[in-house]
């Protein structure tokens, strides 16, 4: 495709996220996509950016403050735009775009509200936008194959969702103010990621939580540790173990059956970053294929598919794993352990949307 058949897209938001993450996933699909502007509150960040994006997309502007924003609001040439901001703001300057019939790409943040006023937009507009969460696992190859996989285990019996991060002083996401300042603070930020694979996984809703929260290492806002018992509507239990900042990093879903075991494990194989699919069956053998990242790029690709499709007025349905809907279920859950946490471990029942 050339640069004028591509569709044309902006990016809000010049942090470490979009210079490490969606500018080179970008520029491995650039035959499918154009960047036409990236935008930042100030001129020096969104230059920053800029001068990264140039390398692959020659002819994206740089646009800053009040003025830069209201230009890609006007903008019809620009389909959709990437909302990588501070989780406080984004959701308010998603529906500004939504409301100018922009189709959206955005973590997930401050939901239930939010929902509401898109339904209150869709209504007053013809055509209904696109309104899509980002950074979520049900693009990444791996849980693709697992849900395929959980047939093969028999009835649930047990679900584990075990997460040691390792959110210290080097990790570059560490002393962002926002992610500080944020109610949940990194547990939910980096937990609803944990979240997503998990109700991929398991392929059902989590209907009530106990949860008991601590803050220990006082680097971290609170709190920084997490430990809950869920259960899910088809009567299995499990649990959900969060430490943001651990001396020994670990990532797990566990899923125990009448005929198996199945589990994915985030590592890393031949200097590659990904998961470790491993399958153990009743006669005591095992499997296991590894599946380097790549739902980053995976959900830029379907965001992409999906406004090419809208323009064409084809009534195209967007891509319900990027649904913004997935992503208010996501927050719910941890948004109910959160709370259990602060009752002392209180039964929550986990809001349905």
């Amino acid at each position: 495709m050339t640069t004028t058949e591509t569709p044309q897209i902006a990016i809000l938001g010049a942090g470490i996220f979009v210079k490490t993450q969606y500018l080179p996933r970008l520029a491995e699909i650039s035959d499918l996509v154009s960047v036409k502007s990236i935008w930042s509150r100030s001129e020096e960040s969104a230059k920053s950016a800029v001068e990264i994006a140039r390398k692959i997309f020659p002819d994206v502007k740089c646009v800053w403050g009040d003025e830069g924003f209201d230009e890609i609001v006007k903008d019809g040439s620009i389909l959709g735009v990437a909302v990588v901001l501070a989780g406080q703001t984004q959701v308010d300057i998603s529906l500004k775009l939504l409301k100018a019939g922009k189709h959206v790409l955005q973590a997930t943040s401050d939901i239930e509200n939010a929902l509401s006023s898109y339904n209150v937009i869709c209504a007053n507009l013809s055509t209904q936008p696109i309104w899509a969460v980002a950074e979520n696992y049900r693009f990444e190859p791996a849980f693709v194959e697992c849900k395929k996989l959980l047939a093969e285990i028999g009835d649930m019996m047990s679900v584990q969702v075990i997460v040691e991060g390792s959110m210290n002083s080097s990790n570059p996401y560490f002393s962002s103010s926002w992610r500080r300042n944020f109610t949940g603070g990194f547990i939910l930020d980096m937990g609803v990621h944990m979240i997503a694979g998990l109700r991929m996984l398991v392929g059902c809703e989590v209907l009530s939580v106990w949860a008991i929260t601590t803050h220990v290492d006082k680097t971290l806002p609170p709190p920084d540790n997490i430990s809950s018992n869920f259960l899910l509507e088809n009567g299995c239990s499990g649990v959900f173990v969060m430490v943001v900042s651990s001396r020994s990093p670990k990532i797990f879903w566990r899923v125990v059956g009448m005929k198996g075991t199945l589990q994915v494990e985030r590592g890393n194989q031949n200097g590659r970053h990904g998961y470790l699919i491993s399958l153990y069956s009743a006669d005591g053998q095992s499997k296991s294929s590894f599946y380097p990242f790549s739902g980053v790029t995976e959900e830029l690709k379907a965001f992409i598919h999906d406004i090419s499709e809208a323009k064409k007025g084809s009534g195209h349905k967007a891509e319900p794993r990027s649904s913004f809907l997935e992503g208010a279920r996501d927050v719910a859950l941890l948004d109910a352990m959160l709370e259990s946490g602060s009752k002392g471990g209180a039964m929550v029942q986990v809001k349905q949307f």
